[in-house]
């Protein structure tokens, strides 16, 4: 009823479906983006970056997608539904077990039964591929626009590193880390796309040509592993009109914040002055990085040409402070009443150094662990017994069909987190600053037309309401999408419904999808242990664990006293005392040794 009623106030005109199939064979390639270190990367087809997919929204997308890697990799369509459909998300671990090298499978994204429009983007959800390239932009337009405008580009902005995955990964989630600084990327990327091609360029060679007095519409994308980048350009007024697919009555604004994984479309009149070039400007906010390196310059600011020819740029340089967009206060272009929450689930997010020394996130004081079962076809397989929800380990919820929830995000950590949801777009109906001394009411009431979007930040000390309908049975990723903290294990899952779900997917589940858990090694059917049972879960290791908060991660500090004797200096007396406590020699042990 919903996507009916979309269609009907934004006065679309009913047109006969059709298939757009694009063929993407992922494959190593070589790149040097940033002009500075040219190194090995994910590619689609041979080549860097992969190619931009654009749809019509009364298409369905099919993906034709092999694997010519030495392991496994997946394809996830952030910001899609995926009604009914969630084995197709593309999150390896929980929607499936990853297509094997050599293999093959075709991801079916039914846009035209989804009721969405506007700005996404596909990137890889396993192995770290979307840290080495595999990222693109995704545009789904309507039969007719809400807001007009003469042209439009997309704006693709993201971090870029000069080690790989693999070696970063090693050096972040190591006891020579405890306390979890993520790798800082090298460099800021701004290119920019426009219909299914690039326009040519990174950074400084990166150009924007429009017509003096023109209209045009900007669809920015931050395709970064970890960096939030503020994007601004001189000399003229934006008009915000869209955030993360969903159309929002047309707001001015200045600058834009844009957390990892947010979009936003913006309408920018060209000036009518052809004498001058304006500058694009586009900020890596570095305050979430331990440190910043000198060689990182994580601003990049280039022309906006009012002119065919280039003259010169009028470059203002940098804003005096930077500012988060209010997001809670945009108005949906087309109404939605969510309705009173029928559960609640809180969730605090934090870091902490683990029981085998590491740095890992935690929702609740567990970290998650991905299941050896994704946690779909668990879901699909367990007959009655799947509506328990030990089955599915910890950080699984099961949703009733048709719950409405209000999750609510405490940020503990001292960082931001942007926080997405598959298979969802919650709204967002209450924030607060400080959730501990002002903390975020517990929304039950409906809330009239609340803002709707798939990635929302959360600031560090913060907290967030967000409510979803649970009307997508299936099992979806809840995770911050900073690459690192999702790794490392700042995620939950959703089980919805799963007896309709199993009812749904009867007989359309592909059945190579089950081939390729077979290849890799993996079972497919059973709890998230592949056992026939609600309650055991041996054979997957779970962990590590926590240590509370004294003396916290002492386990893990004591593996990690080999990274320096700094450490050891720093925190010798807790050491001691730790020491005196694991040999039972304090109080009146102590003495007597003595």
């Amino acid at each position: 009823m919903l996507i009916a009623a979309v269609a009907l106030a934004a006065g679309l005109t009913p047109v006969l479906a059709g298939i757009h199939e694009v063929w993407w064979d992922i494959t190593y390639a070589t790149a040097n983006p940033d002009g500075l270190h040219e190194r090995r990367v994910v590619g689609v087809n041979g080549s860097w970056p992969p190619p931009p997919i654009q749809v019509d929204s009364t298409d369905s997308l099919l993906v034709h997608v092999s694997n010519s890697l030495d392991e496994p990799t997946t394809l996830h369509h952030h910001g899609m539904l995926l009604n009914n459909s969630a084995w197709m998300d593309g999150a390896m671990g929980l929607s499936e077990c990853g297509i094997p090298p050599g293999g093959q499978l075709d991801y079916a994204i039914p846009v035209d039964e989804s009721g969405q429009a506007g700005t996404f983007w596909v990137h890889g959800h396993s192995n770290g591929h979307y840290v080495d390239g595999l990222r693109a932009p995704f545009i789904i337009h309507p039969p007719n626009e809400i807001h007009s405008y003469d042209d439009e580009y997309t704006v693709v902005l993201g971090d870029w590193s000069h080690q790989d995955h693999k070696t970063l990964m090693k050096s972040f989630l190591s006891v020579d880390n405890p306390d979890g600084a993520e790798p800082v990327p090298d460099s800021p990327l701004i290119y920019y796309a426009q219909g299914a091609s690039y326009l040519g360029g990174f950074n400084e060679n990166a150009e924007l040509n429009v017509e003096p007095g023109k209209t045009y519409r900007l669809r920015i994308i931050n395709t970064s592993t970890f960096a939030m980048f503020m994007f601004w350009i001189d000399g003229h007024e934006m008009r915000l009109i869209e955030v993360d697919g969903i159309d929002i009555q047309e707001t001015p604004i200045d600058l834009i914040s844009i957390s990892v994984a947010q979009r936003y479309s913006v309408l920018i009149t060209a000036r009518n002055d052809s004498s001058a070039n304006w500058a694009i400007h586009a900020n890596m906010d570095t305050d979430m990085f331990d440190e910043v390196p000198e060689a990182l310059n994580p601003s990049k600011s280039h022309p906006f040409s009012c002119a065919l020819t280039i003259l010169i740029t009028i470059n203002y340089g940098s804003i005096e402070e930077y500012h988060e967009i209010d997001d809670i206060s945009l108005v949906p272009f087309i109404p939605f009443d969510a309705p009173a929450a029928t559960r609640v689930i809180e969730l605090e997010a934090d870091f902490d150094t683990m029981s085998d020394g590491t740095n890992r996130g935690m929702f609740n004081q567990i970290t998650y662990t991905p299941p050896l079962v994704p946690a779909v076809f668990s879901a699909l397989s367990l007959g009655s017994n799947a509506t328990v929800e030990h089955a599915y380990g910890p950080l699984s919820f099961v949703l009733e069909h048709l719950d409405v929830v209000d999750i609510i995000i405490k940020n503990a950590d001292d960082n931001q987190h942007p926080f997405h949801f598959h298979g969802h777009i919650p709204m967002i109906v209450a924030r607060s600053d400080d959730y501990i001394n002002s903390p975020s009411p517990l929304i039950i009431s409906a809330h009239p037309n609340p803002m709707r979007r798939d990635t929302i930040n959360v600031p560090a000390g913060g907290s967030a309401t967000l409510r979803i309908i649970a009307d997508n049975p299936g099992a979806w990723f809840m995770h911050c999408h900073i690459e690192w903290h999702l790794e490392v294990g700042l995620a939950i899952q959703l089980i919805e419904a799963p007896l309709v779900a199993q009812e749904r997917a009867a007989g359309r589940v592909p059945k190579v999808m089950f081939d390729h858990c077979k290849a890799v090694g993996k079972p497919y059917f059973g709890n998230a242990a592949g056992h026939n049972s609600t309650e055991d879960l041996s054979g997957w290791p779970l962990g590590p664990t926590h240590q509370g908060s004294h003396p916290s991660g002492w386990n893990g500090h004591w593996l990690g006293i080999v990274s320096g004797l700094s450490w050891i200096y720093d925190h010798w007396y807790d050491i001691l005392l730790q020491m005196i406590d694991d040999l039972s020699l304090r109080q009146g042990s102590f003495g007597s040794w003595l």
